[in-house]
């Protein structure tokens, strides 16, 4: 049987870490070939590749694209495409809007799939809650996506993208991700630690008090992802259907899916 490869996108980063560590974890019935892409998280590299010493690590510029080639060449076309990068930090999004346009649409990503003969790669795109306008608490899937900030507007844009421009597509809509530090610890600041910190130094600090988000565990997200994945390249309880599919998972997720839509029970 053929291994399957698995390509993380982002896999430096938060959420990118904790799933490669899972994915590596597996080892009955997911034969499963790894590799990542980095971009400014070099620093990281070493460690992880130490951790997952059998994955393949690609340095790729999301703008440009370059670097996507050497992934063709070297891993090949991957049965999956699980996209975690983002520029996801809103007030640097205010800031370069240019910036977050072009990293945060997978323009690059999507146009090197579609340069292969197959098109049967499934792409799982990571969003965020903050496409919805915020006027409400607890929103649904079905409910109208309008951003009120760049970093949400970048993101309807991708998932607007993603569903004209590639047949097999999953998009996840997540709050604020929290738990333990990665591997190779990111610079980003992380919630749990964040606060950790500021109480340990007994530090005055003020928390929003005027918004309902929904945090979501890190592991639990990275369990839907390889649900996902296994479904997917396992081929179980697959049914077609003519027109984008939305799915509930729970009140945390939201999940879009493409022309193939997956069933979970």
């Amino acid at each position: 049987m053929e291994t399957k490869r698995v390509l993380v996108v982002g896999g430096t980063g938060y959420l990118g870490q904790h799933l490669l560590l899972s994915l590596s974890q597996i080892k009955d019935n997911a034969p499963y070939d790894l590799a990542f892409t980095y971009h400014s998280n070099s620093n990281l590299l070493q460690p992880l590749l130490d951790a997952i010493p059998h994955s393949l690590a690609f340095h790729v510029d999301l703008v440009t694209g370059d670097g996507f080639q050497s992934i063709a060449s070297k891993f090949g076309l991957p049965h999956v495409v699980v996209n975690c990068a983002a520029l996801s930090v809103p007030r640097v999004c205010e800031k370069d809007p240019d910036a977050a346009m072009s990293i945060n649409v997978p323009n690059s990503l999507v146009n090197w799939l579609s340069s292969f003969e197959e098109r049967d790669t499934l792409l799982i795109h990571l969003s965020t809650d903050q496409v919805y306008e915020g006027v409400k608490s607890f929103y649904k899937e079905e409910d109208e996506a309008v951003p009120v900030n760049v970093y949400g507007k970048s993101k309807v844009a991708a998932e607007q993208f993603i569903s004209k421009s590639w047949p097999n597509f999953a998009i996840l809509r997540s709050s604020i991700i929290f738990g333990p530090q990665t591997i190779s610890p990111v610079p980003k600041s992380l919630p749990i630690q964040w606060i950790d910190g500021v109480l340990s130094k007994k530090e005055q600090v003020e928390f929003f008090h005027d918004e309902f988000r929904c945090p979501v565990y890190v592991k639990d997200v990275v369990t839907i992802i390889l649900s996902l994945i296994n479904k997917w390249i396992i081929g179980m309880q697959l049914n077609y259907t003519h027109q984008p599919h939305i799915d509930k998972l729970h009140n945390v997720l939201c999940i879009r899916m493409g022309k193939q839509e997956l069933h979970f029970i």
